[in-house]
């Protein structure tokens, strides 16, 4: 291939991932379902995008970097504050009954569906094991699931990756080495605890070489950055050099601890590394399907599209069912995880890495590997984004639209407005500083927010459960200020704070940005003040006359979204609504 068809064809791959990825975000769909067959066919039409062709033998290597990366990135949305109880139980059993089950229903049906020997049959069982972030977060932002429901199928998708390279890489060297599989003797349990320990060890170095970094050095956001790229490459590729795939564990290991232990200065906004997970996503999926030639899918269309039933209709609804016996789930809950499991990057990834080398050993149904994988992933994919939506709805684990509201701050008009918005239909939660404005809070009888809510805004991946609006309505304009620029990016909705006073003398308040309520006029010490002397927060059917006095602060729509009045756009009430005033004559 000459130097210009090279150039031409990571320019293409480039292109396209960007584009598929896009048009994903307009349309919310997981961008899976335009990278896989836009990669396939561009890889039918031109030779110019093969990796192997592009790359040669080094693609290997470079996906498992790549795929380091895109954990590490996972890793980092990973709050162990939240896997407790239950929720850990749950986790546990899911990865250990999903691994087993599917592996031995690939094992018991794949040589009579795909005329292969039972070698290459574990092989494709183990490759299938894994699901992944890349594919469970974006059908989960789309479906809005109970956050118990979000909280399970994100942390198994997010672990059973790095476990499932590990076994398939295991089964692949017993394959490769003896043509047989030996699990009588307990050899590959031994195995994969040593590459188990590897890669925590890995992702123990990893974590010192970013508490060095981003703690003692104080590195900016951009060095911060670049200092996190370079160590999760460097050592998951040391990892892989002793023993192979054990560099995922250490990546995500690495991107656990850096969200969850105190100290690290993880910057709080990251949107150049955030830009390279999802260009790497978008150019590993075109990449790896088109190397899936047309002609290998025909033999095993009809059969894989069996296997995609089985696994889908008996395999994953068995395993979530064992999974939550005797546990705190609803009926709905289970169903719902029974209904979630995709495949994505790690089984494209671990397939485009065994197949080759199993095909020149001559072992039959070797090629089948990587079709099969790409027919899986792209059934999974289409199949849960199209059903996810209207199951999630059918079993009631779906979120409403209501608008669940925290309002941070524990002045006297504060608790008023948040007893008024609880009297209006919302599941309020309150937050404050001070003691004594949380008793107050509890004795309002609102509902008290943990009290590491908050903090949650200095982790770049987490995310704030239960809230999807925040309003910042505190005594220090500055911490407001600053507040909404750290939580918009941890919450799914809109964050508001209160206007500071115009003769505000506040470090950043008056120069910040971002969303302030009620326009210009109705500012914090305003509010304040009004309600000193008798103003009072009034609820009302929209349709009713407005008391002479009044203000209109929030519209609640029938059915729950709460839209508070701004100075951007008019808030205009519908038959059915609910109205929110600051009327100077009491209610």
């Amino acid at each position: 291939m000459s130097e210009d068809d090279i150039l031409l064809g990571i320019a293409l791959i480039v292109a396209l991932a960007t584009i598929c990825q896009i048009l994903a975000g307009k349309l919310r769909v997981p961008a899976l379902i335009l990278l896989l067959p836009v990669g396939f066919a561009a890889g039918a039409l031109t030779d110019i995008i093969h990796p192997d062709q592009l790359i040669g033998e080094e693609f290997s290597a470079l996906v498992s970097l790549s795929v380091a990366v895109i954990l590490y990135d996972a890793g980092l949305g990973l709050d162990l504050r939240n896997l407790t109880g239950d929720t850990r139980a749950i986790v546990g059993r899911l990865l250990l009954f999903g691994v087993a089950f599917t592996f031995l229903a690939v094992c018991a049906i794949g040589p009579a569906l795909f005329s292969m020997s039972l070698r290459v049959a574990a092989m494709v069982g183990m490759i299938l094991v894994v699901s992944g972030p890349t594919v469970v977060g974006p059908l989960l932002q789309y479906v809005r699931p109970t956050d118990k429901v979000r909280r399970l199928l994100i942390w198994e998708g997010t672990l059973t990756d790095p476990i499932g390279a590990i076994l398939g890489a295991l089964v692949f060297h017993a394959i490769a080495t003896t043509h047989q599989i030996d699990i009588g003797r307990g050899y590959q349990l031994g195995q994969f605890i040593i590459s188990l320990a590897v890669g925590l060890a890995g992702g123990a170095v990893g974590v010192a070489l970013l508490w060095l970094t981003l703690h003692v050095l104080r590195l900016g956001e951009a060095l911060g950055t670049l200092a996190q790229l370079a160590t999760v490459i460097a050592v998951s590729a040391v990892c892989d050099i002793v023993r192979d795939d054990t560099g995922l564990i250490a990546a995500i290991v690495t991107g656990m601890a850096a969200a969850n232990i105190r100290g690290f200065d993880m910057p709080a906004r990251r949107p150049f590394f955030e830009t390279l997970v999802q260009l790497i996503i978008g150019l590993l999926f075109i990449s790896i399907s088109s190397s899936v030639a047309p002609a290998s899918l025909t033999p095993v269309l009809l059969p894989t599209l069996v296997l995609v039933a089985v696994l889908v209709l008996v395999v994953r609804p068995l395993v979530a069912f064992v999974a939550t016996i005797g546990k705190d789930m609803t009926r709905g809950e289970r169903a719902f995880a029974g209904w979630m499991a995709p495949r994505g990057i790690v089984a494209a990834s671990t397939a485009a890495a065994f197949a080759a080398p199993l095909v020149q050993l001559g072992l039959p149904g070797a090629s089948k590997i990587l079709p099969i994988t790409f027919l899986v992933i792209v059934s999974t994919v289409v199949l849960y984004a199209l059903t996810a939506g209207p199951v999630a709805r059918l079993l009631r684990v779906a979120r409403p639209n209501r608008t669940q509201p925290l309002l941070v701050g524990g002045a006297p008009w504060t608790i008023a407005l948040g007893r008024a918005l609880r009297s209006a239909g919302l599941e309020v939660q309150m937050w404050a500083g001070q003691k004594e404005e949380r008793a107050h809070i509890e004795e309002a009888g609102i509902k008290l927010a943990r009290g590491d809510l908050l903090a949650t805004a200095t982790n770049p991946r987490a995310r704030i459960e239960g809230v999807n609006a925040v309003f910042l309505l505190t005594d220090d304009d500055d911490f407001n200020a600053l507040a909404s620029v750290l939580v918009e990016d941890n919450v799914e909705g809109p964050v508001y704070r209160v206007g500071p006073p115009h003769e505000s003398h506040g470090a950043v308040a008056p120069y910040t940005g971002g969303a302030v309520l009620f326009g210009g006029a109705l500012l914090r010490h305003v509010l304040a003040d009004r309600y000193a002397q008798g103003a009072r927060f009034v609820v009302q059917p929209a349709s009713d006359p407005l008391p002479a006095g009044h203000e209109t602060l929030f519209v609640v729509r029938v059915d729950g979204r709460l839209e508070p009045v701004d100075a951007t756009q008019p808030v205009i009430p519908q038959p059915g609504d609910l109205v929110v005033l600051l009327s100077s004559a009491p209610g």
